[in-house]
């Protein structure tokens, strides 16, 4: 099966800027992936070539096997832009039922599948009222309901929950955990705890090039990672008494309470209970003991 999303040597100037240089990337089925970068990175560039709205100025983009922009992805993908509105003078059901029209789908069937996108965020009661009647956080769940009429393999989403309250973003995360199994996804956003969260896979764009990858995937027989966040600082004695542990290869210290382990990986599936058992001992209290490295140190080599 050819992959989901192939980038090859991916390239984009306007005028004397250079958008994109050289981007390469491959994405599986199932994958749910993210995108993350400052502001100015490329990643708008990156999803705007993926839709086929621009042409790349070289290299090669492929969805599904097929070419960017290709008239055989309509209907299989489909894209969210972060500022996606809706027009003031109709309902948003009305809206829903005119862009599945736009995507050849009959009048029966457009009318259905709105019910159905309505439903699936949780605004199947509110087909008949206006954006303007709608909350922020009600407008911003009805414009994620349109990437998913037609039920498309590949939905990017740009910024999904950015502006959003805590209870209206957990409402989105949750449902993209829940359609993850069915649909693919491409997720822009500037929170990496968010995405740390929902992605299996991260891509690191900055200034126009990728400069890093991460995968939540374990190699086998390479090192695994533990990150233990402490309630005091990290001192002289406790990391003489945490480097005697069976299985530490290595400690590192990216910030004064946080200590990162890096583990020999037939003594990993254990090491934490040996860990909490050192920590009480000594009466060293703990706030947080994750398996595996976060993105940050994943993406920037924190450690």
């Amino acid at each position: 099966m050819s992959a989901l999303i192939r980038c090859d040597g991916l390239s984009k100037q306007f005028g004397r800027k250079t958008a994109l240089q050289q981007v390469s990337f491959e994405l599986e089925y199932g994958d749910t992936a993210a995108l993350i970068g400052p502001n100015g990175a490329g990643k708008t560039t990156l999803f705007s070539i993926l839709c086929g709205y621009l042409r790349a100025d070289g290299g090669q983009a492929q969805l599904l096997g097929h070419k960017a922009g290709s008239s055989a992805l309509f209907g299989r993908i489909s894209a969210l832009p972060q500022d996606a509105q809706f027009d003031p003078g109709f309902s948003i059901g009305e809206q829903l039922q005119f862009y599945g029209r736009l995507q050849g789908l009959n009048s029966k069937t457009a009318t259905a599948e709105t019910t159905r996108v309505l439903t699936l965020v949780g605004l199947a009661g509110e087909a008949g009222q206006k954006a303007a009647a709608l909350s922020h956080g009600m407008r911003k769940r009805a414009a994620i309901a349109q990437a998913f009429i037609g039920q498309p393999e590949l939905v990017l989403l740009d910024e999904p929950t950015a502006g959003l309250d805590p209870a209206n973003a957990l409402a989105i995360r949750q449902l993209i955990s829940q359609l993850s199994g069915q649909v693919s996804f491409l997720i822009s956003s500037h929170n990496i705890f968010e995405l740390e969260q929902l992605c299996n896979k991260v891509l690191y764009l900055d200034k126009g090039q990728l400069q890093a990858s991460a995968t939540a995937a374990v190699t086998v027989g390479a090192p695994h990672y533990l990150t233990l966040q402490l309630e005091q600082e990290a001192n002289e004695t406790l990391l003489i008494q945490l480097r005697q542990l069976a299985g530490v290869q290595a400690i590192s210290q990216p910030q004064k309470k946080q200590l990162v382990f890096t583990l020999q990986p037939e003594q990993a599936d254990s090491f934490d209970i040996s860990l909490l058992q050192c920590l009480a001992a000594h009466g060293w209290r703990y706030r947080n003991l994750t398996k595996g490295q976060t993105l940050e140190q994943k993406l920037f080599s924190v450690g």
